[in-house]
Parts: C-alpha cells; structure tokens; sequence
C-alpha cells in the first residue's frame, strides 16, 4: 500500500465545494475529461486514495474483500443507502475487485471513441431536445462528456441506453418473496436498436427518412406459456413526447395500442422492475425536471468482472436472504468519482414516484444505482445494475473487432415490501440468443408484424 499526501479530509472538502457550486465537472487533481481525452487512463485525474481501496480503508480492505455486514461500516460512505440496508439486513455480500482505470474497458469501444470525438458538438436547442452543431440530431457517442450540468448527464443517458447501435438482450428473471421463495420465473428478450447517433450500422450516423425517431424497443416474455407477452415502442427523437406503445396480450390473444402514460407498473405478474426503470432512464428525459446534484464523491460499482466465463450460458451464482437467492455474487470496485442526480416526474402527475436519485460513473456517465421515492418522500424502490466487458483470459465474446461489452445483471428491490426481482443476461433463453449491431433484429423483433407474429 502506498500512502499518498491527499487524505480523506482533503478529497472530502474539494468534491463538497463542487457540490456547493452546483457543477458536474469531474476530476480532482485535473480536468477529468482533459484527461481521458490524451490516453483514456483516469489514474492521473485523482490522487491514490480515490484509487485504491486498499489506500481509501489504510489496508482493512483489497481487492479480494469481501464486504458483508461485519465489514460495511468501513465503506458506508461507498455504498447508497439501500445497498447498505442490503448487506448489513438482508445477508448480501459484495467482492471487491480492483480499479478499472482504462476507460476503453467501460464500454463499448466505439460508444466511447465517438463520445471522445464528437466532444464539444452537442447543445440543447430552444424546445429542449440535443442537437447536434448542425442543428439535426445528436451524432453518437454521449452528447456531453464533460458536463457541466445535472441535466446534461442524465440526457445522454436516455439517449442511448445499451450505448450498442443494436442490442438484443436473451435474459432470465426470478422474482423473490420476503421469505426467499421464488414466485415467478420467467425467461425474456429484450431489443433495441437506434435510428439516430447511429455509430456502426449503415446508413449512419441516423436511419434516412427515420431522424424524427431516437429508438425502436421491445421486449418480448418467452416463458411461461400462461405469460407469454410482449411489448413495442417507438421513441420520437422529441423528447417532449411520450413513446407509442403496442402489447400482444395473452388474455386478449391480439395487439392493441396501449397507454403510454402508465408507465409506474410492472409489465408481468411479480416483477418489481417498471417501465420507468430501463436503464435508469426509462422515461423522456424532458417528462422529468429539477434535475439537480445532490452529492458527489467515491462510491462502490459493479463495473468490471461480472462476466461469468466460467458458465456456456453466463448464469450466475446467488446468495442472501432467508434461501441463499435473493442476491446475485457480484464483484464491486472503487470509483474514483460519482455524481448522484435528482430528478422529479413533473411530466406524470399521477406517478407514485415524488423523485428518483441516481447514481453516475463520472467518467462514462453510466447509471449504476438508482432509489426512487414515494408522495411521502419515503424510499420506495431502489435497481442496481452490474457490467462487464465480456472477456476474461482466453475466453471473450466479439463485438465486430473488440470484445462485448454491456450488463450482466439487475436487481429490482422493492424497498416498502421487501420483494426483490433478480434478473440476468444469458447467452440465449427460449431460443433466442444475444445479438449485438445485429441490423437484422429489426425485422425479428422491432416491428408491429413481429409483434403479431410472436402472438400466432
């Protein structure tokens, strides 16, 4: 271990000024995204103790640590509130790994060149929407890599999601009671794919004839047959206006328009993951304002090494609560700087949510933990997302000529009823498989005659 001249003490008081002063801009020892823009390494940016946790914990920790409720207090500064409540009540134990400092290993790799490339491009035009210096839609890459403002991180985020021109997720979910059993299974795909900021499908950088349009999704619930649903929207580029939204359902045997505004429910029996929820950005980032920061400072992620190699279909073990399930294993690491915003539902009066906060990796602007809170202010739902890039020794999945890079697991957590939905990413799930910048998913998932065609 080595022991740097900034301390605790010191870090502490720089990220409370810049919380005072109402700016995201990240990097303590430098400007972070000067930084990043010369060698994509962060190291240089913040001083060890933001580094390693090992110097953050004066030895007590190392990669390797396990933190469980004998441990937590000594990172209760690292971690949101609800996932310290996981570990120190509910028997949720998290491994740390080391600092990802290679900013190339935090995404996919033309998402990140893109966003380095088109820095400086991007602006809000007078009814809100990004545009790009030429006034059409934004390009590709995230709009605002050195933000200045809680609005600007959160827009890019919605943007782009799963930061792939295409994705198509094979996942399987379980949904766990308070006494550990799992009531609902269910196995899904998910799909989707951009029409605009487009960065390695043809044509590019937007869908000619389809700029008005940011993203086609859906999401189809394969098993069990009694379940078997599946949902399209199709995001308009205005980010004033709510998605269309198509459902085939299995009590009504056919597809039919359905209200986009009800957005607060579950989409199946059990789940404690809503609409509103994807990415932490399920919603137009317009239908929400007072975006504000709230805090800022180290934090605890699941960034790197939660791609489960080991396994031909990339399950994952669990662990915690009354059965030894309710929690994915999950590797954590430290990052060196996090942005937690705050942000109300203005756009849906009839919402049981009063406002979300969610926290950010301050040098890719990915959400990695979210809590939303009741009318009364009360928490009331907390997900938190885990990644990887999809590589590990010899073994990798390709992305075109890099390896894969995207989640690898949720948890949904009612926090009001103790529920908690676990859901993970597999290589294939009721016959579908993971697709990446696959332009073929379009017609295979994407469309109103897909959505029939599930339903034959």
């Amino acid at each position: 271990m080595r022991v740097g001249r900034y301390g605790r003490g010191w870090t502490r008081r720089v990220f409370l000024e810049k919380l005072a002063a109402g700016a995201a801009s990240a990097g303590v020892l430098a400007p972070l995204w000067e930084v990043l823009a010369k060698d994509g390494d962060a190291r240089r940016a913040y001083p060890d103790e933001l580094l390693s946790i090992e110097a953050r914990t004066r030895g007590r920790l190392a990669p390797g640590s396990v933190i469980d409720a004998g441990t937590a207090e000594l990172v209760r500064d690292l971690l949101d509130p609800v996932r310290f409540r996981q570990v120190t009540e509910m028997g949720r134990r998290l491994v740390i790994g080391p600092t990802t400092t290679d900013l190339m290993r935090l995404g996919p790799w033309e998402f990140i060149e893109a966003t380095l490339r088109n820095a400086g491009r991007a602006r809000f035009a007078a009814d809100g929407n990004i545009v790009a210096d030429d006034g059409g839609p934004w390009i590709g890459g995230h709009p605002f890599p050195a933000a200045r403002t809680a609005l600007e991180v959160f827009a890019g985020q919605t943007l782009s999601w799963g930061r792939h021109d295409v994705s198509v997720y094979a996942s399987r979910e379980e949904d766990i009671e308070t006494d550990g059993a799992v009531t609902h299974r269910y196995e899904t795909v998910w799909a989707e794919l951009a029409a605009t900021g487009r960065l390695v499908l043809d044509p590019r950088p937007h869908w000619t004839g389809r700029e008005d349009t940011l993203r086609f999704q859906a999401v189809y619930f394969l098993s069990p047959v009694d379940s078997r649903s599946g949902y399209l929207s199709v995001w308009p580029y205005d980010q004033n206006r709510l998605p269309s939204l198509l459902g085939y359902l299995p009590q009504f045997k056919r597809v039919r328009s359905l209200p986009t505004n009800q957005r607060f429910e579950p989409p199946v029996p059990g789940s404690a993951l809503y609409l509103s929820d994807a990415w932490a950005a399920g919603d137009p980032f317009l239908m929400w304002s007072n975006y504000r920061i709230v805090q800022r400072g180290p934090a605890l992620a699941a960034l790197s090494g939660n791609w489960t190699a080991g396994d031909p279909d990339w399950r994952h073990g669990t662990h915690g609560g009354p059965q030894g399930r309710t929690f994915w294993n999950t590797t954590v690491e430290l990052v060196p700087e996090a942005i937690v915003v705050e942000a109300e539902p203005t756009g849906f009066p009839r919402a049981p949510v009063s406002k979300k906060r969610v926290w950010f990796d301050a040098r890719t602007w990915l959400p990695f933990a979210m809590v939303s809170y009741d009318r009364r202010g009360q928490p009331f739902r907390f997900f938190d997302g885990a990644y990887a890039l999809y590589e590990a020794g010899p073994k990798r999945v390709m992305d075109g000529r890099h390896p894969y890079w995207s989640w690898t697991h949720i948890h949904a957590h009612d926090v009001q009823t103790g529920r908690v939905t676990r859901i993970e990413q597999v290589a294939s799930a009721g016959g579908h498989r993971m697709r990446v910048n696959d332009p073929a998913a379009y017609d295979a998932y994407l469309t109103e005659s897909a959505l029939r065609r599930f339903g034959a």
